[in-house]
């Protein structure tokens, strides 16, 4: 069947396509921007939080927590990102409300997320952690 410019066997495979795990994937921490601010050109690399993102596996956790998510619907925030939650939030004993401000405020927080450039605005709602938390159980 031929539509025009539209092909419905082409879109089939693009309808393939979509059955893949949709996770969202953390930015690339050495690919440039020319109007942001590129985190690892001013925070300190030496500093506890930037030596411990560089130790964990984050490649793994985010293969280990794909059985957790959806082949439908929006994407998710990246695993990175809600497990370096977590983590700050038990580090620091945080709760949910009061950890947002603080990774806004704090580039290594959002190192340790997995941001390439610093962020003004919250990484996601805190009730986001709250569903992630009932997700992976």
């Amino acid at each position: 069947m031929y539509f025009g410019h539209w092909n419905c066997r082409k879109s089939v495979n693009c309808f393939k396509n979509l059955a893949k795990p949709i996770l969202g994937k953390s930015p690339s921490q050495t690919q440039g921007n020319l109007f942001a601010l590129l985190l690892i050109d001013f925070i300190n690399m030496s500093h506890p939080l930037v030596l411990l993102a560089e130790r964990i596996a984050w490649r793994d956790l985010e293969r280990g927590f794909e059985k957790h998510y959806s082949h439908v619907g929006q994407p998710s925030k990246p695993v990175r990102l809600m497990v370096g939650l977590l983590i700050l939030k038990q580090i620091y004993d945080l709760g949910d409300e009061t950890l947002m401000p603080e990774w806004v405020r704090d580039p290594y927080f959002q190192y340790f997320c997995g941001e390439a450039l610093f962020q003004h605005r919250l990484p996601c709602d805190p009730s986001d952690l709250v569903h992630f938390r009932k997700r992976i159980g």
